[in-house]
């Protein structure tokens, strides 16, 4: 089995300095474990990582797409799969850091994507007339399970369960339960963790640092290349809620609001899926001395390895 180190948490915990650090310590390279650093143009609002922060450490998986650009779980997979493989043929270690749940479990885990005929336009043709609530109601209707964890907004997914169902009469959630959700690779998963309220005032303070990096200009030059909410980059929280906003619809300081909002939000569902889905050692951040944490996790990885 190759083995992996996975290094994850909630938003602004500081995962990426962990995973630099462990790659250096570890004859590692990094490998980007967050849906939206694959898209170019887009640096502040996804804090990805400058080269400062790199410090010379091969980061893989970070600006491979432009903002226009698709991209599927499956496609995720088998990037990150191929990188693991080139990495250990190395002798490096493989090192995944990121906060996207969903797309770390594909990539490390037995699950199997349906092949399927997969026409993207025929189905938007076939429900073009529903609008997006009455599109997930009739998901709901064929599968239950799998709308409850979608946003009835989220059409683009919606409309894949839909196309699954019809083109397999699976169910998708069907075929997820289906699988023995092992994970195929020795790994270790390193998660990072901080109280409740000093995580929450992190974040909010990691916000004000992107205000003042420049965040509003580098959406604003998304939005002028014809990007709008539509696009799957700009789901992503830090651009998504910049739109009502170009729509004049709320003023700038909402914006930074809803951006803190959600950030903290997603911080509770990431630590509730790393929590139910992942065999995860737990490390709380010592901020004032973060090289404690880098020490105590190296020596936990190292207890195994003997």
């Amino acid at each position: 089995m190759e083995k992996v180190i996975v290094v994850i948490g909630p938003t602004s915990v500081g995962k990426t300095k962990m995973g630099v650090a462990l790659a250096k310590k570890l004859n590692g390279e990094v490998i980007s474990g967050d849906s939206m650093q694959i898209y170019k143009q887009m640096d502040i609002g996804t804090a990805k990582a400058t080269p400062e922060e790199m410090e010379g450490i091969i980061h893989h998986c970070i600006d491979i797409l432009q903002p226009q650009d698709q991209y599927s779980v499956h496609e995720f997979q088998k990037t990150v799969r191929s990188k693991i493989s080139q990495i250990t043929q190395r002798n490096h270690v493989p090192i995944i850091v990121g906060g996207t749940g969903l797309y770390i479990k594909a990539a490390l885990y037995d699950y199997q994507f349906e092949e399927i005929e997969e026409d993207h336009e025929m189905i938007k043709r076939k429900y073009q007339d529903y609008d997006d609530q009455r599109l997930y109601d009739h998901l709901l209707a064929i599968d239950e399970e799998s709308a409850k964890i979608l946003h009835p907004h989220n059409r683009r997914r919606v409309l894949r369960a839909i196309e699954i169902y019809e083109n397999t009469g699976h169910k998708k959630s069907e075929i997820i339960n289906q699988q023995q959700h092992v994970c195929l690779y020795d790994a270790y998963f390193v998660g990072l963790t901080l109280p409740r309220d000093v995580l929450y005032e992190r974040i909010n303070q990691r916000v004000d640092v992107m205000k003042e990096n420049g965040l509003k200009e580098e959406v604003l030059n998304l939005y002028k290349q014809g990007l709008n909410r539509h696009h799957q980059s700009m789901k992503a929280i830090g651009y998504k809620e910049w739109f009502d906003y170009f729509d004049h619809l709320i003023d700038e300081e909402t914006v930074y609001d809803h951006i803190k909002k959600h950030s903290r939000q997603y911080a509770k569902r990431q630590y509730t899926w790393f929590k139910n889905q992942f065999d995860v050692h737990w490390y709380t951040v010592n901020l004032k001395h973060f090289d404690e944490t880098i020490q105590q996790v190296y020596d936990d990885i190292k207890k195994i390895d003997q």
